[in-house]
């Protein structure tokens, strides 16, 4: 592997083996995640949010749910991404420099001018000298139960169960996969997953045509990216996943592409991250816009006006990739979970729940639409009409008790960021109304928010903390209340923000890692949520403590896991990541946090002091 054909996220030496060492690879409408040794240990089958046909992720002890290359007598693993791209690259070799080298990918690319994107895992294994293989397909159906049916064809295996049918198409010796038989690889070989439909083409011939205008989709779409100076490779990747954690067929956004990857090592906080939260629309679309992405950024305001125009007003928190399916939570009892760390659970029980940051959540992202002339279609007053329905809902519930960000499941408060998301509709529809010239619309709905905004921060206020607190009228700390600059609250210069940012980093900083909070319903938290400690950067970069922000900043990305992805949390004194992964919330972080601090394109070559210039020792007569 050359290494400028390659994407090697920089881990520092003193960082620890990480658990969650896994790539993700997709297209838009399917990924899996890959191990260091390009097992595939989780595949939802036929898009993100489908049953998992291969489970190993969270199979605990049980060899089951996979797809795997096993090289006899194995010594050294090396695994990255093709530079710029979803593509994984593979190699493994014996003791004798024999092995092979493996190419993973999900087919995307401009086909009849339409994006083509199959549900649809391409893997090519070129031997390197003589290598003996093992192939070895062992997927499970609805959710961790064996297959109930395997049909061998005359160049595939057709495997079924749950409902579910997939095919698996090679030029492979067939009954070398079925018995799982080592065997010596000769020449290159394709394996593609894909739904029970027969290929056009030899497999050779399909995965190198694929390959080839894959790579060239990525190539292409990175290269229209618009990136900082500083930390380019962290903000690509980070960009790259995004892409690939967004349904091309609605716009959705998925939170992470897994289920029940717990919080922290032995912990019930173990929840379904495979849908779509509204809470994340702002810092999606600040990444997307700021990336340049326009047509990913389109697509997602498409989703989010979509559930907007379609609510009457009431919102839940989080929504599926098609926005009216229901979320109901139960648990897989096939499944052990992620190192035996169950339950895993399908669905999410947070879509029940009330939170009334939703409405601000809607009304930021949908506002970019009234401001951003690159759109096709800009925001007009018949979409305002709709996000006043929202708004008046705003108002209706901004002193009301809710479960909050944090999702508590056990308790209600009139949360500070709660009300403050309703006051950004508010604030931010007076706004809109300004902007279309509908001043008696713009003068009340700022009347409603400029009230709003002196109850908050009088009654958040807590002499107690010498800080604003999480709560109205409490005097418990909470990391989201580092967001009301961003927010437009107040200004991150303002004396109590200052306090506050001091009181948060001593009282919630552990080991240089922030945590969301000191307790909820299952007692203190042992990990630290990834977004606050972006949260934190910002805020400390807002503040004007910029070299404090970019030392921090570094040594966060030094913990990305090997392939330069985040997941939801990690262990301020492990340094291991836990939580589901990649998680939207960490990769929209290191876009928008990178580009907060990086240096501008001006002072990529600082002018150097230079001497006397040749001929400067000339004069002018001038008399």
């Amino acid at each position: 592997m050359a290494q400028g054909d390659h994407d090697r996220a920089s881990q520092s030496a003193h960082a620890p083996a990480q658990p969650l060492d896994y790539a993700l690879i997709g297209n838009g409408r399917i990924a899996a995640l890959l191990d260091r040794s390009a097992r595939i240990v989780w595949w939802c089958f036929p898009r993100f949010d489908g049953d998992p046909v291969f489970s190993r992720l969270l199979s605990g002890d049980e060899e089951k749910g996979f797809c795997d290359i096993v090289v006899e007598g194995a010594v050294r693993t090396r695994s990255a991404y093709l530079r710029n791209t979803a593509i994984v690259e593979t190699l493994i070799e014996d003791g004798d420099g024999n092995g092979v080298r493996i190419v993973d990918f999900a087919p995307r690319y401009r086909l009849f001018e339409r994006m083509l994107h199959p549900a649809q895992i391409i893997r090519r294994i070129e031997p390197i000298g003589m290598p003996r293989v093992r192939i070895r397909v062992r997927p499970t159906f609805n959710y961790g139960e064996p297959r109930s049916a395997q049909v061998v064809g005359s160049n595939h295996i057709r495997y079924s169960g749950g409902g579910l049918t997939f095919r698996l198409t090679t030029d492979a010796p067939l009954s070398y996969i079925v018995h799982e038989t080592a065997f010596a690889l000769a020449r290159p070989v394709t394996l593609i997953l894909a739904p029970d439909e027969s290929l056009e083409a030899a497999p050779d011939t399909v995965s190198r045509e694929a390959l080839e205008r894959t790579r060239a989709y990525w190539l292409s779409w990175v290269r229209g990216l618009a990136i900082p100076l500083d930390w380019q490779t962290d903000v690509i990747r980070a960009a790259i996943t995004l892409q690939l954690c967004t349904f091309d067929e609605t716009g959705a956004i998925v939170a992470a592409h897994t289920t029940s990857i717990p919080e922290a090592p032995h912990t019930q906080r173990t929840w379904d991250y495979r849908y779509c939260w509204l809470r994340d629309a702002y810092f999606v679309i600040m990444a997307l816009n700021r990336l340049g992405a326009t047509r990913s950024m389109e697509a997602y305001l498409d989703y989010i006006t979509t559930v907007a125009t379609s609510s009457n007003g009431a919102l839940r928190p989080v929504y599926g990739i098609v926005h009216d399916q229901p979320l109901v939570e139960r648990v897989a009892e096939h499944l052990p979970g992620f190192l035996g760390m169950g339950p895993v659970r399908v669905g999410n029980q947070a879509a029940e729940q009330i939170q009334h940051d939703s409405y601000g959540s809607v009304i930021l992202g949908v506002a970019q639409m009234f401001i951003d002339q690159r759109l096709p279609r800009m925001g007009d007053e018949a979409l305002y009409r709709r996000l006043e329905n929202l708004g008046h809902q705003a108002l209706r519930f901004y002193l009301e008790p809710d479960a909050g960000i944090w999702e508590y499941r056990g308790r209600k408060r009139i949360h500070t960021h709660s009300a403050t998301m309703c006051w950004v509709s508010l604030d931010r529809l007076a706004r809109i109304a300004a902007l279309l010239g509908l001043a008696a619309d713009a003068e009340r709905w700022r009347g409603h928010a400029d009230a709003i905004r002196r109850e908050i921060l009088t009654r958040s206020w807590s002499s107690k903390l010498g800080a604003i607190a999480g709560a109205l009228d409490q005097h418990e700390l909470d990391a989201s209340v580092l967001l009301l600059p961003e927010l437009g609250l107040l200004s991150p210069t303002d004396p109590r923000f200052l306090k506050t940012l001091d009181v948060i980093g001593a009282q919630l900083g552990r080991n240089g890692f922030m945590l969301r909070y000191d307790n909820d319903d299952f007692g203190a938290p042992e990990t630290s949520f990834l977004a606050c400690q972006f949260w934190y950067i910002d805020a400390l970069a807002a503040a004007g403590r910029v070299e404090q922000a970019r030392d921090l900043l570094d040594e966060l990305l030094s913990r990305r896991n090997a392939f330069g992805l985040l997941s939801e949390d990690i262990h301020p004194v492990t340094g291991q990541l836990w939580g589901n992964l990649p998680q939207t919330y960490s990769m929209a972080g290191i876009v928008n946090s990178c580009m907060n601090l990086s240096r501008n394109w001006t002072e990529a070559w600082p002018r150097a002091a230079h001497g006397p210039e040749p001929g400067s020792d000339f004069r002018v007569d001038t008399e």
